[in-house]
């Protein structure tokens, strides 16, 4: 866990930016060899927790586990989400995480905020605005690198990798192509150069995601597993 002090800053969606508004994700896999990079055109965002959100549910446009996942259990309470967090504007209790180092919040309109450090008062700020928020490892804040890395620890692990981004002053989903160690992505994500870069929960059955082109046709990410009816929290983009 970073122990550095708390620094946050919120940025505004530049609709500048926004390319081909009958899209509904731009897909780019060329920017850094090895990442893939989503970027939602959205209009919301929210932490949907307990049911993934349905494929059927034509108005959401990505989702993915965001939070971890403190134990596996059978059944959904909000106290085994990693961290305090709030969805559909409602501020919610969840449990210790020491890997939790910053978090991630939408307020409800057009502007959003990555945290390096504590992040409970950003979590009722974003409450009282109708917003979601969530904790999570912070990689990268401000475009500088939180080192020693949060996984250094499991860096033999090779594994898929993924981390919510800012880049440009747009939000996007930035996934390694190919299994990879901890310490191999955030060198990618460093060519990648976003202002913020946010952990994800990834692992088999955790990293199943999917999101849905301008045709309407879904495209799962990764598979669905048998641990994936364990997941707690996913954050869902909708256009």
């Amino acid at each position: 866990m970073c122990s550095c002090t708390n620094k946050a800053t919120r940025e505004t969606m530049d609709t500048d930016t926004t390319t081909a508004a009958s899209q509904t994700v731009i897909v780019d896999d060329t920017t850094v060899d090895g990442l893939i990079v989503y970027y939602p055109q959205f209009s919301r965002i929210d932490l949907v927790c307990e049911q993934m959100p349905s494929q059927q549910d034509t108005s959401v446009i990505f989702c993915a586990e965001a939070a971890f996942t403190h134990e596996i259990l059978d059944e959904f309470a909000h106290s085994n989400i990693d961290g305090d967090h709030v969805s559909a504007g409602k501020r919610y209790k969840g449990a210790k995480c020491e890997d939790n180092s910053g978090a991630f919040a939408w307020f409800g309109d057009t502007t959003w905020e990555f945290i390096n450090g504590e992040y409970s008062e950003l979590l009722d700020s974003v409450a009282a605005a109708g917003g979601m928020g969530f904790g999570q490892a912070i990689i990268i804040h401000d475009g500088e690198t939180i080192r020693p890395l949060w996984r250094e620890k499991y860096d033999d692990k090779i594994t898929h990798y993924r981390a919510l981004c800012e880049k440009d002053r747009r939000l996007c989903i930035v996934d390694s192509r190919d299994e990879v160690s901890y310490e191999k992505f955030v060198s990618m994500l460093e060519q990648f150069s976003p202002r913020h870069a946010l952990y994800m929960d990834m692992g088999a059955g955790w990293n199943h995601s999917w999101w849905r082109d301008e045709a309407g046709q879904v495209h799962e990410i990764h598979p669905v597993a048998e641990k994936s009816r364990y997941c707690t929290n996913w954050i869902t983009f909708y256009k």
